[in-house]
């Protein structure tokens, strides 16, 4: 998908909801553990439920790989039925890859190649030939980690050089030699509040994928009056305050009301800053 698309989609559906698959088998409600392949049957639904709200959708690979080969299948098939039912949906693999050159284009050719995926998260902390790899590929994009929402993004990401720039600053202006803004995007965690404003001094025009509104408490308001661009500029992903807000058999309808309901916020964001 390129930026345009994506802008589209965007300004059509008046939201930027990125919906974390985030699918754990210890959380989800206990009916479908008797199917053949609960994490799917749980992916699906929620996908079926929300897909009418959110322009965007991000399996973190973590909660997939922890459970082998068959949770890399159930993987495979939510993807797969994405590809399938989604086709104008934005799909992030969250998998924040990034190594020497060889095995960055083996990264990338996983799931640019194999998987056919939108874009994927990048650690960009071993340079610019651990990046440029996946940025080989036309209509694919590389999303770079730069400021996140974790308490430990103040060990590193916060330190600053004798001129007083800060790392994070110093991977967002070098980076911008790698890419560019219809192959580029930048994580930033919703939590970072005003830091947005530094952030978009840099890159004023990239997207920014934005994790942490909801149960990790980033505020969409403080991240729409600091991030937003004419071309709205943002995702923002909601993982566990839409997946597990609730246990029960009626999983996929309440996840479907909390999209519905951060889907109509955005709508109020974008019409409040005249975006829309």
């Amino acid at each position: 998908m390129n930026r345009k698309e994506l802008i589209n989609q965007i300004f059509s559906k008046k939201s930027f909801l990125c919906v974390g698959l985030d699918t754990d088998i210890k959380k989800i409600p206990q009916h479908l553990l008797s199917e053949p392949d609960p994490i799917f049957s749980f992916n699906k639904e929620i996908i079926d439920a929300t897909a009418r709200y959110c322009v965007a959708y991000k399996p973190n690979l973590a909660f997939y790989e922890s459970m082998g080969v068959k949770g890399l299948v159930s993987f495979e098939k939510t993807i797969n039925y994405l590809n399938g039912v989604c086709p104008n949906h934005f799909i992030i693999a969250d998998a924040k890859r990034g190594d020497i050159g060889n095995t960055s284009a083996m990264y990338a050719r996983t799931f640019f190649e194999e998987y056919n995926i939108d874009s994927l998260t990048v650690a960009p902390y071993m340079g610019e030939d651990s990046v440029k790899p996946f940025l080989k590929y036309d209509g694919k994009w590389v999303i770079l980690l730069a400021l996140t929402s974790n308490k430990g993004s103040h060990d590193f990401q916060l330190t600053a050089d004798k001129d007083g720039e800060r790392l994070f600053e110093k991977v967002l202006r070098v980076s911008q030699k790698w890419g560019n803004e219809e192959n580029m995007m930048y994580v930033v965690g919703a939590t970072q509040g005003k830091m947005f404003e530094d952030i978009r001094r840099i890159v004023p025009n990239h997207f920014l994928l934005v994790p942490g509104v909801g149960a990790q408490g980033g505020s969409l308001q403080e991240v729409c009056k600091y991030g937003i661009t004419k071309d709205c500029g943002l995702l923002v992903n909601s993982s566990r305050g839409i997946i597990y807000a609730s246990k029960g058999e009626d999983f996929a309808d309440v996840a479907a009301k909390k999209a519905q309901e951060l889907q109509e916020q955005m709508a109020e964001e974008l019409k409040k800053l005249k975006v829309l």
